[in-house]
């Protein structure tokens, strides 16, 4: 892969040199990179592939902030629709009051023990689930207050905060109706 050389008076000398015509790793003449800036750009840009120079992001991401209105939106719906730790509750107390009403003859104590003191149980817990998610997605809604300034929160993030804290409130007023007995109180037995 040589090719001659003629001297500068235009005698053929006879020599044969080895330099390659390309260069064989990006497919340019030898003189290329050195004339333009254009070899810089492609070690620039190879560099840029490889991950070695990736330039952080300016400010807060708000992943956090995110992650904190999704809990309190699904802190909302357990709070709705009961969760298992209710559940165990409940058919605890229900447990408990069999255990102590079982020597009596008195219907009415033995709904109360029963399953009146294991739907409060339940309503408790449900009652502590909203309160959570209440108060969860009003820290996210009130925490670009004490932030960094002028770093404005995602539309996404404050729209899933309003609808745990919506959630919550709704959640956390049933709970209240059920363990006052307001709501599905127990039946009479007089």
């Amino acid at each position: 892969m040589g090719t001659k050389t003629e001297d500068e008076t235009g005698a053929d000398t006879g020599t044969a040199t080895t330099e390659p015509a390309t260069d064989e790793v990006t497919g340019a003449s030898p003189t290329d990179g050195a004339d333009t800036p254009a070899g810089d750009d492609a070690a620039e840009a190879a560099e840029a592939a490889d991950g070695a120079e990736v330039a952080p992001e300016a400010g807060p991401s708000g992943v956090g902030q995110g992650a904190a209105a999704v809990v309190s939106a699904a802190l909302g719906i357990v709070s709705l629709t009961g969760s298992w730790v209710g559940t165990v509750a409940s058919a605890r107390q229900s447990l408990i009051g069999q255990l102590e009403s079982s020597g009596s003859s008195d219907v009415a104590e033995m709904i109360r023990r029963g399953y009146g003191d294991a739907w409060q149980a339940n309503a408790l817990w449900a009652g502590l689930f909203a309160l959570t998610a209440l108060v969860v997605g009003v820290v996210v809604l009130a925490r670009p207050a004490f932030g960094a300034p002028g770093a404005p929160q995602a539309p996404w993030i404050k729209s899933v905060s309003w609808a745990g804290v919506a959630l919550g409130v709704i959640g956390l007023l049933l709970a209240v109706l059920k363990y006052t007995d307001v709501l599905l109180g127990l039946p009479s037995t007089g």
